[in-house]
């Protein structure tokens, strides 16, 4: 009796076995059930197919032989691995007018307009918020208008008024008003450059010291003046080294930015051949030499990779400065004395040259009926609403008469409404999944993996997204040619934006009610449909119009994926430059100022979004 009771019994190997394989069906349920699991196995999945694949492709391209190498290089298997193409870019006959001329030049600009950036945004930032200038809360949203406008409209406005004869054909306002023609390098390449990128980056700088500054007290400052210091010694020895960090911070973001654009150079320096890393990029592409793009992209990328890096080290030395005490922290405002009028003068003199002006030259020369010549008499409509006329610009009616430009505003508009809907959607959805998960691995990987965009510029982002789509790719079709992959790429692009919105909104809202309704047996769905969204209402229209604005004045992602049936006003208006249509693209870059302009006003009064809080690039 007690042997076949000892048969039957179970071995401890058996019962091990049985948990293991009882635990491991737990999981793949609960993996496949639970609402949290299988969104963020979702997301990774998505993400790494969208991020992390095409950015692999890219670099695998550029290891192997391509079908047209075999006719230029004896030996070359198409599809065999290579470091031909590496070679050839750093050490070749075309390294240094592909490579390291370019790349000195952005990294010339990148420096400079950091500096520029740094000095302009701190300047701004302490007279804001350490001294008793009037009008101080105007001056705070004024700041920051400038890099809510795209930064190659202020390239249209600096050609408008220092071209000259010998690159420009015709004068500008300068040379026709003064009769001071200036020199090519005022009118084009590397000072307009840096010029024109400063006024529009500044507004980094101003938005991370005004931070840092708001955040310190009166207390230390006090301590100071009590020690019988000055003013100048309170600030070198005591403001100024708590700022350090975020004063680092911004420099660094400057550079990541500055270094990958596109728009300003391409307008800037193309005429004058002055090629940054992203305009050799572009040229590159157009010139089908695309495995050097890819290596000019990934180029771009490591040093945006450093620099964010660099950043990262900043932000967390900047947790070792405490600024806030448990005491009071009462500012004291420093007076400006005698020198405040000639400073607010100064400030209101930035503000019209950083705002108005460019903007109103632009308008003034879409009224010109030939370019350069500034009289009553050449006043025109045509740009405008002007129909056909095959004596000015070769029949091209004005842009409220032009069905391109009808076409490219609907274009525009469905691609900013898409993808500014999608994108802050998708952000708050990974921003639910990275604020309840903080502990757990999925929640970091997903928070981790939607940061990725952030470090690939734009220019270089588009040439990725070109490999990848202009072919089927599993389940996604051919997209290169349509409105899908422009929507694609400007959700992807702007996920960092839209997840770090989504998440700091998401970490704002409790659970409780959550699980009050998970009590009453109410689903995921009906949970997030009833609660978490109309909770987030006010996050979401602020991730909204930030993407919305953003990708409304984007042209350096998306202008190698144009063509003639998904042109937007931007590449229209970029199109136009390129063909010598100043009027034309004056007109069209005036339009995008004022739906941006109009959208913003209409956000911050009817849904209170405060811009403040962030910008895109």
């Amino acid at each position: 009796m007690s042997e076949t009771k000892s048969a039957a019994a179970p071995s401890p190997a058996g019962l091990g076995r049985g948990r293991g394989l009882t635990k491991a069906r737990n999981v793949l349920v609960s993996l496949f059930t639970n609402p949290y699991n299988v969104i963020s196995l979702v997301s990774i999945v998505v993400l790494v197919y969208l991020i992390v694949v095409p950015l692999g492709e890219i670099v695998g391209t550029t290891f192997r032989w391509q079908p047209k190498d075999s006719r230029l290089v004896e030996g070359a298997v198409p599809g065999a691995f290579t470091t031909y193409h590496w070679k050839a870019m750093f050490s070749g006959d075309t390294a240094r007018a592909m490579l390291w001329e370019p790349l000195a030049n952005s990294l010339s600009v990148a420096l400079c307009v950091s500096a520029l950036s740094l000095l302009l945004g701190g300047l701004i930032a302490w007279l804001v918020t350490r001294t008793d200038l009037p009008c101080r809360g105007f001056f705070s949203f004024l700041v920051l208008v400038p890099y809510m406008l795209p930064s190659w409209y202020k390239a249209l406005a600096w050609i408008t008024v220092f071209k000259n004869e010998r690159v420009g054909g015709n004068p500008g306002f300068l040379a026709a008003i003064f009769g001071w023609s200036p020199p090519d390098w005022l009118a084009y390449g590397f000072v307009p450059t840096v010029l024109t990128l400063s006024i529009h980056y500044y507004a980094f700088a101003y938005l991370l010291i005004s931070s840092a500054l708001s955040s310190i007290g009166g207390d230390l400052e006090e301590m100071g003046e009590i020690a019988g210091a000055s003013r100048l010694t309170i600030l070198r020895r005591i403001t100024f080294p708590l700022v350090l960090p975020a004063v680092l911070s911004a420099f660094i973001l400057t550079f990541s930015r500055a270094i990958g654009t596109f728009g300003v150079p391409a307008f800037l320096g193309l005429k004058v051949n002055y090629y940054t890393i992203s305009t050799m990029l572009y040229a590159s592409v157009r010139n089908r030499q695309t495995v050097q793009a890819y290596i000019l992209s990934l180029v771009l990328i490591l040093i945006a990779v450093f620099t964010v890096y660099l950043n990262q080290a900043m932000i967390g030395k900047r947790k070792s400065y405490t600024t806030i005490g448990g005491k009071g922290t009462r500012k004291n405002l420093v007076s400006l004395g005698k020198w405040r009028r000639p400073i607010l003068a100064a400030l209101v003199a930035f503000m019209v040259v950083a705002i108005i002006f460019p903007v109103a030259v632009l308008l003034l020369e879409s009224f010109l009926e030939r370019d350069g010549i500034y009289r009553l008499d050449n006043l025109t409509l045509h740009y405008w609403a002007g129909a056909s006329k095959p004596s000015i610009a070769e029949g091209e009616s004005g842009i409220f008469r032009n069905a391109a430009i009808w076409r490219a505003l609907g274009t525009t508009m469905k691609l900013v409404l898409a993808a500014s809907v999608i994108a802050t959607f998708v952000g708050l959805v990974l921003g639910y999944v990275i604020s309840r998960g903080r502990k757990k691995a999925s929640g970091r990987l997903i928070d981790q993996v939607s940061f990725l965009p952030y470090l690939i510029p734009s220019i270089a982002f588009g040439a990725i997204y070109l490999s990848m789509f202009s072919r089927p790719r599993l389940f996604i079709p051919a997209l290169y040619g349509s409105l899908g992959i422009l929507v694609l790429i400007s959700v992807v692009k702007y996920l960092p934006f839209s997840v770090r919105a989504g998440t700091s909104n998401m970490m704002q809202i409790g659970t409780e009610l959550e699980e009050a309704a998970m009590v009453e047996g109410a689903s995921f769905g009906r949970r997030f449909r009833k609660i978490v969204m109309p909770l987030a209402g006010k996050g979401f229209l602020s991730g909204f119009i930030l993407i919305f604005i953003s990708a409304m004045k984007e042209l350096d992602l998306i202008v190698l994926l144009m063509t003639p049936a998904t042109q937007t006003l931007a590449a229209a208006t970029y199109s136009y430059a390129e063909g010598g249509y100043h009027q034309f693209s004056d007109a069209v870059i005036t339009v995008i100022v004022a739906i941006i302009m109009i959208v913003y006003v209409l956000a911050a009064k009817i849904g209170k979004v405060d811009m403040s809080k962030g910008l895109g690039g």
